[in-house]
């Protein structure tokens, strides 16, 4: 397949839906706020991902739209709140001023609420799909996101500051913390797809291993990467001394742990033939990317 032009015009479709949803106006300049972070570019990675999930198990990707972009909605107010001086504390991201830097850190928790409520709001836009699994989908998303998933690993991450943990302690922060989304993206297209048991299992499997390696892959680029290739500062878990798959295993180390939970996770996708392609190519773009 021809992957670029693919990711390409998923991306466009997102974007465009992105835009069109929030030009639907509220009644305050959050909006705008709002607006600055979600509209900011990106990769779109989660979205994507759902949406190919679906592609695998052969449906279109595109008639989950809704769902897919209050998925994109709830990991833009994460980065907004993560950016904040109560927290990473930082000044960039993707390239430009962090929200809190432009509209102030009140209205950019602000903003960060408005989309993760208006996340759930669209999600149930949703129509074509059996009720049942727009519920559980739905469900599911929330339990990644909250003191189950991205909050609790959040939560951890803030309590790991300034500590030697171990390697399970590590895999538990960032299974919450990065990992639970993709997992979300993932069971949510396998699930709106109408996946069976066994389909479904074997996307559960990839989607955490494929949370792990993003993650290490991370870790590695904090390191090795730059400013201008990230959008943002380098060396921020070093600066607040947090514990990463670098400290703990080295740079080698932690490369050679990335290729093996890739190689892992594509495994896992050997059921699927060829309509997981996308899902394959997105796991290597992912796991072998500079920014």
């Amino acid at each position: 397949m021809d992957f670029t032009a693919y990711y390409e015009n998923q991306k466009k479709i997102v974007d465009n839906y992105l835009k069109n949803r929030l030009a639907k106006k509220g009644i305050s300049k959050v909006d705008d706020a709002m607006q600055y972070s979600l509209l900011a570019g990106g990769k779109r990675i989660r979205p994507i991902l759902l949406m190919a999930t679906a592609e695998a198990l052969g449906t279109k990707g595109y008639n989950f739209l809704p769902v897919a972009c209050g998925l994109e909605m709830i990991h833009s107010y994460s980065l907004i709140h993560d950016d904040l001086p109560c927290m990473d504390n930082d000044d960039y991201r993707r390239g430009r001023l962090t929200n809190h830097k432009v509209f102030g850190e009140a209205m950019a928790v602000l903003a960060g609420d408005g989309l993760l409520t208006l996340a759930f709001e669209v999600m149930l836009e949703q129509t074509n799909v059996d009720p049942k699994a727009l519920i559980e989908t739905v469900r599911e998303m929330a339990m990644c996101a909250g003191n189950y998933g991205m909050v609790g690993g959040q939560a951890l991450d803030l309590e790991y500051e300034n500590k030697e943990i171990t390697a399970e302690e590590l895999r538990k922060m960032h299974a919450g913390k990065t990992g639970a989304l993709f997992i979300a993206a993932v069971r949510g297209g396998a699930h709106l797809a109408n996946a069976n048991e066994q389909e479904l299992l074997a996307l559960t499997k990839f989607a955490d291993l494929l949370g792990l390696a993003f993650q290490i892959t991370d870790d590695i680029l904090d390191v090795e990467g730059t400013s201008a290739e990230l959008g943002k500062p380098v060396g921020s878990d070093a600066k607040n001394h947090k514990s990463t798959y670098v400290s703990l295993y080295t740079l080698e180390g932690a490369k050679a742990l990335a290729q093996k939970t890739v190689d892992e996770a594509l495994q896992c996708l050997e059921m699927f033939g060829h309509d997981a392609d996308a899902l394959r190519e997105i796991t290597k773009m992912m796991c072998g990317r500079k920014n």
